[in-house]
């Protein structure tokens, strides 16, 4: 009985010049190269906005009270102390998530959920209302809030849970139909 002899045939150089079959050729770039996905970016970007929103909003309206010396921010935009306050710790937060893919993919979603809620809520109680009391909005502030909470769901979903997943080979760039070979 004859039995066929298969023989690997191995295309790649000698062991003895090479590291692995993956090897890194280049420095990883720095993390201010690196790409981001669109919730990062947007997490960054609403997030900066968000603070400095916040800080200029003092200027107009330092007052915490219940809802306190209430003023408008360019003549548009309802603020006192509180609603700073809300700002500045929501744009410091999406700053903070927007370093991780998946946390900034949260950060979208918490944010739409939210903003989402704060717009119907502000919707309910009226122009020159407060939330809970204290936190002033009025129309263009739910305006505002529920294009943020739109924009923010658009992002949060256009992302997807995990970063697609990529390989380098002698410098090269492979995706996943080549690492299927």
């Amino acid at each position: 009985m004859n039995v066929l002899r298969a023989q690997v045939v191995n295309t790649l150089p000698p062991a003895s010049s090479r590291q692995g079959p993956f090897r890194i050729t280049q420095k990883p770039l720095p993390y201010s190269q690196m790409t981001r996905s669109p919730a990062q970016i947007w997490a960054k970007l609403i997030g900066a906005t968000l603070v400095v929103a916040g800080i200029v909003g003092f200027f107009y309206s330092a007052a915490f009270g219940s809802p306190g010396k209430v003023d408008a921010v360019l003549g548009i935009l309802d603020v006192n102390g509180w609603h700073n306050l809300v700002h500045i710790a929501s744009g410091v937060l999406g700053l903070m998530l927007a370093r991780s893919y998946s946390s900034a993919r949260f950060y979208c979603l918490l944010l739409a959920a939210v903003y989402t809620v704060v717009a119907i809520w502000g919707f309910i109680v009226g122009d020159g209302g407060a939330i809970l009391g204290f936190l002033p909005v009025n129309t263009e502030d739910n305006v505002l809030h529920t294009i943020i909470a739109l924009v923010s769901l658009v992002v949060g979903l256009a992302t997807p849970e995990a970063p697609a997943p990529s390989a380098q080979y002698a410098g090269h760039q492979y995706g996943p139909k080549e690492l299927r070979r």
